[in-house]
C-alpha cells in the first residue's frame, strides 16, 4: 500500500510513522520546509518518548519519506491521511480552512481510487465539505475520478502516542461504501492483532465519537476538581473520596484526579468546538459549558491560594514552579495551566523560576524571558518563598526533602497535582497546600 499523510504535527507524524512501521511505504507531507528538513535529519517538531527512534529506524529503511510536494506525493496514492490544523476561532468553532485547502490540492492532482480520510478532528459534517472540495477539484480537471472519503479520528495520549497507535484500544472508522471498508480493513489489519476491533459505522457517528470521547474525559476532571473545591471546605479529603468513588465500575479510577485543570491540544478546543456546534444547530450543551468554566476557574486555583497565604502585593516575592508543560511525557505547552498561573504571578510583582525536563524550550515561546529558567529542579528553588508544583513529573515525586528545605527561604509548597502525602509533609517540617484537602494541616503533626 502507498500511503500519503498530511499534516507531520502530533497527529499526522505519530500516524505516519507507526504505519511505516508495519512496513506500508509512507510519505508525510508539510509546507513547513524547515520541519521537513529537519525531520530528514532526525530533528522532530514534537517531544514523543519513543517517537524519534521510530522516525529515524523507518526513515532510514526507506519506508518513510518527508516531502513538501503535495502534487508529487499523491498520485497512485491508495489511502490520503489529512492530519492538519483545525485551531479554535474566536468563537470557538473549528476552523477547517486548511483541511478543505488540503482536499481541494489532493482533487486537483490524484490520478486514481483513494480514500481520502480526515483525521484531524473535526466537526460533524466536515467529511461532506472534504467531498465537496475533491469533487470541486476534479470537476475543475474535467476528470472523474473514483473516490471515497472516511472519518478515522485518533485517540492518542500525548506521552503514550505510539503505543496507543500501535496497540489500540479500537479503531473507530466511519465509510460511505464497501470498497473503502476493504482498503482500510487492510490497512488497519495489523493493529487489531491483539484482539481489538476496527468499529465501522457512518461518517457523522464517527466524527462525534471523538468530540464525546474527549467531552466525556474533560467532564470527568472538571467533576472530580468541582468536588475537590468543595471537599476543601467542607474539610474532607478529595483523595480518600476518589478512592471510594473509583473502586465502582460504573465510574471507575481513570481521569479523576483533582488538580489545577486540564490543558493541552485537545480538551479545551474540542469542548469549545462541540459547545459551538451544537449551538449553531439550536442545541445548548449545558454540562460542557459548564465543564469549561470550571476548568478555566481551576487554573487560578494554586494562584489564589498563594494569595490568601502571601497576600495581594507579592513584589520581592519569588516562587519556584516545578513542571511547565500541560502533563508529564510532553513538553506541549497548549493551553498549560502553568501559563495562567505564571500570569497572575508576574502582574502581582513576583519572580518566578522554572524547571520542566523536557518543556522549557517550548515554554520560551510563550513566555520568553518574563521568567528563569532553572537547570534543574533543586536549582529551581533557590531562595524561593515558595514550591508551585505543576506538572506531575515522575522525578519530583520523591525528591530530596532535605535539600527542598536547605534551598526554600520558607518550608512551603503548594502542590497542585497532589503527588506527596499530606501527612508525610506535615512530619518533614513543611506547610502544605493542595487540592481538595484541608488548608491548615499543622495539627496532625504528631507530637514528640
Amino acid at each position: 500500500m502507498k500511503i500519503v499523510v498530511v499534516g507531520t504535527g502530533y497527529v499526522g507524524l505519530v500516524t505516519g510513522t507507526c504505519l511505516a512501521e508495519v512496513g506500508i511505504d509512507v510519505t508525510c507531507v508539510d509546507v513547513d520546509t524547515q520541519k521537513i528538513e529537519n525531520l530528514k535529519n532526525g530533528i522532530l517538531p514534537i517531544y514523543e518518548p519513543g517517537l524519534d527512534k521510530l522516525v529515524h529506524k523507518n526513515f532510514t529503511k526507506g519506508r518513510l519519506r518527508f516531502s513538501t510536494s503535495l502534487p508529487e506525493s499523491i498520485p497512485g496514492a491508495d489511502v490520503a491521511f489529512i492530519a492538519v490544523g483545525t485551531p479554535p476561532g474566536e468563537d470557538g468553532s473549528a476552523d477547517l480552512q486548511y483541511v478543505l485547502a488540503v482536499a481541494k490540492e489532493i482533487g486537483e492532482h490524484m490520478n486514481d481510487y483513494g480514500v481520502i480520510i480526515t483525521k484531524s478532528t473535526v466537526p460533524v459534517g466536515t467529511a461532506a465539505k472534504v467531498k465537496g472540495a475533491l469533487q470541486t477539484a476534479l470537476d475543475a480537471r474535467g476528470v472523474n475520478t473514483e473516490f471515497d472519503v472516511a472519518s478515522n479520528p485518533e485517540f492518542l495520549k500525548e506521552g503514550a502516542a505510539v503505543n496507543d497507535f500501535m496497540k489500540p484500544d479500537r479503531i473507530v472508522v466511519g465509510i460511505e461504501s464497501d470498497k473503502a471498508r476493504k482498503v482500510l480493513d487492510k490497512l488497519y489489519h495489523p493493529f487489531t492483532l491483539n484482539g481489538h476491533p476496527v468499529i465501522f459505522m457512518d461518517i457523522p457517528s464517527a466524527e462525534m465519537t471523538k468530540y464525546a470521547a474527549n467531552a466525556m474525559l474533560a467532564t470527568k476532571i472538571s467533576f472530580m476538581n468541582d468536588i475537590a473545591n468543595l471537599c476543601e471546605i467542607m474539610g474532607a479529603d478529595v483523595n480518600l473520596v476518589r478512592k471510594g468513588i473509583g473502586t465502582d465500575p460504573r465510574i471507575g479510577n481513570k481521569f479523576i484526579y483533582p488538580g489545577i485543570g486540564y490543558g493541552g491540544s485537545c480538551f479545551p478546543k474540542d469542548v469549545k468546538a462541540l459547545v459551538r456546534t451544537a449551538r449553531e444547530n439550536g442545541h445548548e450543551m449545558r454540562i460542557l459549558q459548564s465543564v469549561e468554566d470550571v476548568n478555566e476557574d481551576q487554573k487560578h486555583l494554586l494562584y489564589k491560594k498563594v494569595i490568601r497565604k502571601f497576600g495581594e502585593d507579592l513584589s520581592g516575592k519569588t516562587f519556584a514552579l516545578w513542571g511547565l508543560s500541560f502533563k508529564p511525557n510532553t513538553d506541549d505547552m497548549r493551553e498549560a495551566p502553568s501559563l495562567v498561573i505564571i500570569e497572575n504571578l508576574l502582574k502581582r510583582g513576583a519572580k518566578v523560576t522554572a524547571y520542566d525536563p523536557v518543556a522549557m524550550e517550548e515554554a520560551q515561546h510563550d513566555l520568553g524571558d518574563s521568567i528563569t529558567y532553572a537547570k534543574d529542579e533543586y536549582d529551581a528553588l533557590r531562595d524561593a518563598d515558595a514550591l508551585l508544583i505543576i506538572t506531575e513529573w515522575p522525578e519530583f515525586r520523591i525528591p530530596d526533602f532535605t535539600e527542598v528545605k536547605a534551598r526554600l527561604k520558607n518550608n512551603l509548597i503548594f502542590d497542585g497535582r497532589n503527588i506527596f502525602d499530606k501527612n508525610e509533609m506535615a512530619r518533614q517540617g513543611f506547610e502544605y497546600y493542595a487540592v481538595g484537602l484541608k488548608a491548615d494541616i499543622k495539627e496532625e503533626i504528631p507530637q514528640a
